[in-house]
């Protein structure tokens, strides 16, 4: 009986030790012990991210600087773009004003002095010369004319010297006859060339527009018959 009842308190004293593990195990915490861990894990972090920064004052403070400094940033990038656009705005009436002056000095210094020369070698029409040779004529880097060929080389003449715009206009109606206004009939022009016989007329001197030209041609053509 004895070594029953030694059995029996040995297993009773094991399930109450297994008892109490189990409850060791099992143990809940209060809702106040939870937040307090919470807290304490929360303000270690704090304390562990924020050590860094911990001379350069409070982060709501920081947060609020950060903001400021974008928004003077955007301001800044606004004024430079007004800025900026008062440059273009500049550099555009100055382009503006380059462009009106060429055009003064082009219309000067060019289309005039076209104008001119066909008039004076008695052009059918001197706008229609001007306008068949303005774009051989320029302005150089020193604003003085030149006359160029078609691949934008400065002409030269005989002499070696530039070609100037009369030089061109002259060569122009010397190559195309039909431009050139006819030379209106006139006493002196008869009597220049009546005198001569027909077989002594010199064919390249008439003007084929002029009546009394076309008249004393004729006559020479009969002569050779």
């Amino acid at each position: 009986m004895t070594d029953n009842s030694l059995v029996n308190d040995t297993a009773t004293d094991a399930t109450s030790d297994n008892l109490d593990n189990q409850a060791q195990v099992t143990k809940t915490y209060s809702q106040d012990e939870v937040d307090n861990m919470m807290a304490r894990m929360k303000g270690s972090l704090e304390k562990k991210l924020l050590k860094p920064y911990e001379g350069l004052g409070d982060p709501t403070e920081l947060r609020t600087l950060k903001e400021q400094a974008e928004a003077k940033a955007q301001a800044d990038a606004i004024k430079r773009g007004e800025f900026e656009k008062t440059l273009q705005d500049l550099a555009a009436k100055k382009d503006f004003e380059i462009q009106k002056r060429d055009s003064v000095i082009k219309e000067y210094k060019v289309n005039t002095p076209l104008l001119s020369a066909a008039a004076q070698y008695r052009a059918v029409n001197a706008d229609q010369v001007k306008a068949l040779l303005s774009n051989q004529v320029r302005l150089n880097t020193e604003g003085e004319v030149e006359v160029v060929d078609n691949s934008g080389a400065v002409r030269y003449n005989d002499a070696g010297e530039p070609l100037d715009v009369n030089d061109l206009v002259r060569e122009f109606l010397d190559s195309n006859p039909h431009f050139v206004a006819s030379t209106p009939s006139t006493t002196n022009s008869k009597s220049s060339i009546a005198p001569l016989s027909p077989g002594k007329l010199d064919i390249s001197k008439l003007d084929m527009k002029n009546p009394e030209h076309r008249k004393l041609y004729a006559e020479a053509q009969k002569a050779k018959a």
